[in-house]
């Protein structure tokens, strides 16, 4: 969740309503079925699929990302054939309560879908999405980063064409470094030291902060730090380790100590008070996703040039955000379907779109290693070539990490658990634990294997 990708903190932190409707869907995954075709029930020659988007086709596309308009204009205009609906039912988390209500009512979804990479593996599992290898997507798979390929590619199958990705990177304030006579930490060592430095000097700024309601930053982390806490293997069998994975402890002992000492600021996110917060320079550095360049431009532009981006410390990387498109079970054209999900998101001139015009961070390798586009400059950051930084995290993103098929539940439940740790006082290995146990609980509810 850049001005037109997701916005992490809408999706942070779920209503117990909202997380009852998405829990739906995910007791027909034990059961092996769901409203509508099987996705694995109809297979399409790849031909098949390229050929459709020569005959009359109308396909309806949900997505919360503005102005996706003008890439969408430039398929139509390319196969005047086939017409494109877009449909914002609105963002994230409220699109995927309305797309459980219809999948499970077996009318009223889209054919196409915006779906986040965290949400993917519940609505794909539940059958209620096509399995794109079926349709010959796997061929794309050179196209794409390997990170955002892994997302998408669930069960033995392939649910979605990824759309943007969002490796994390570590934005910092020049001026407030320069302040403290410090250069950006390139170790999780380096970090400590100068979230002490800071606080000592001036306990009106903090290195950082962190959101007691935020689960895709914590887990972006645990990932950044070498985790694979979530496991699964075919529909039904699901390991949950928050209390051993090494990865999970390396997240606890690095933040535990900067949450206890006060090192770190303990706050709601992406409101108007930390939006202030951040203007005035409270915050030297924001762990995030390369989509940051376009929010900080888009809400406080008066800090242009103040801000500059290096890699995450330690070197390695994780994706914070990031959406994939899926075709659904229910969609009435399945082959055009699938061919505008593939051209959208695979095709050189719409990805050029949807980075230069809508202001997605790309997915695809055609982007992350043309020289032109690590080199060019943007406007935000003058003077530096941030996408070179950004390319290079997206190649570091550990491998490996997987997300529950309830992860869109664990998500929403998170601030119970280790948001209450969040804060000076609180047990953070402990409350990784409790946020274990709940989740464990609540798969074994809906039918899963859980370890």
């Amino acid at each position: 969740m850049s001005r037109s990708l997701r916005l992490p903190g809408l999706t942070r932190s779920l209503t117990a309503a909202t997380v009852t409707a998405l829990s739906l869907s995910l007791s027909l995954t034990a059961c092996g079925g769901g409203s509508g075709t099987s996705s694995g029930s109809q297979k399409a020659d790849p031909a098949a699929v390229q050929a459709a988007l020569d005959k009359p086709a109308e396909i309806t596309f949900w997505t919360w990302v503005p102005n996706i308009d003008k890439t969408v204009a430039l398929f139509e205009k390319k196969y005047p054939k086939v017409k494109v609906n877009i449909v914002n039912a609105g963002r994230s988390k409220d699109q995927y309560t309305k797309l459980t209500t219809a999948l499970k009512a077996g009318k009223g979804a889209p054919d196409v879908a915006q779906i986040e990479y965290f949400a993917l593996p519940q609505f794909a599992l539940s059958k209620s999405l096509l399995n794109l290898a079926d349709y010959g997507a796997a061929g794309l798979k050179e196209k794409f980063a390997d990170s955002a390929w892994s997302q998408v590619s669930l069960a033995d199958g392939i649910y979605g064409i990824p759309q943007d990705t969002g490796p994390m990177a570590m934005f910092y304030r020049k001026d407030i470094l320069d302040r403290f006579g410090a250069k950006p930490p390139t170790t999780w060592e380096e970090y400590g030291a100068l979230a002490k430095k800071i606080h000592d000097t001036d306990p009106n700024v903090r290195i950082s902060y962190v959101d007691p309601g935020d689960a895709g930053t914590s887990n972006s982390l645990i990932w950044n730090s070498g985790g694979k806490p979530y496991t699964v293997k075919g529909t039904t069998d699901v390991t949950v380790d928050l209390k051993g994975d090494p990865g999970a402890k390396a997240y606890a002992d690095t933040w535990g100590p900067l949450i206890q000492n006060k090192l770190v600021d303990s706050t709601a996110s992406w409101n108007d008070e930390w939006w202030k917060s951040m203007a005035a320079g409270r915050y030297a550095t924001w762990l995030a996703g390369a989509w940051a360049p376009a929010v900080l431009e888009q809400n406080i532009p008066q800090s242009r040039g103040q801000w500059s981006v290096a890699p995450m410390p330690g070197g390695a990387s994780a994706e914070n955000g990031g959406s994939s498109v899926a075709v659904t079970t229910q969609a009435k054209n399945k082959e055009a379907s699938v061919a505008f999900a593939q051209w959208l998101n695979s095709d050189p001139e719409a990805v050029k779109s949807l980075n230069s015009e809508v202001g997605l961070f790309p997915a695809t390798k055609v982007l992350l290693d043309d020289p032109g586009f690590r080199s060019a400059e943007v406007p935000f950051f003058p003077g530096s070539k941030p996408n070179e930084i950004f390319a290079d995290m997206s190649k570091a993103v550990r491998p490996g990490w997987q997300y529950l098929p309830f992860q869109v539940y664990a998500n929403g439940v998170f601030k119970d658990s280790v948001g209450q740790a969040l804060q000076p006082g609180g047990d953070l290995p402990g409350a990784l634990g409790a946020w274990q146990d709940r989740v464990t609980a609540y798969g074994k509810e809906q039918g899963f294997t859980i370890k």
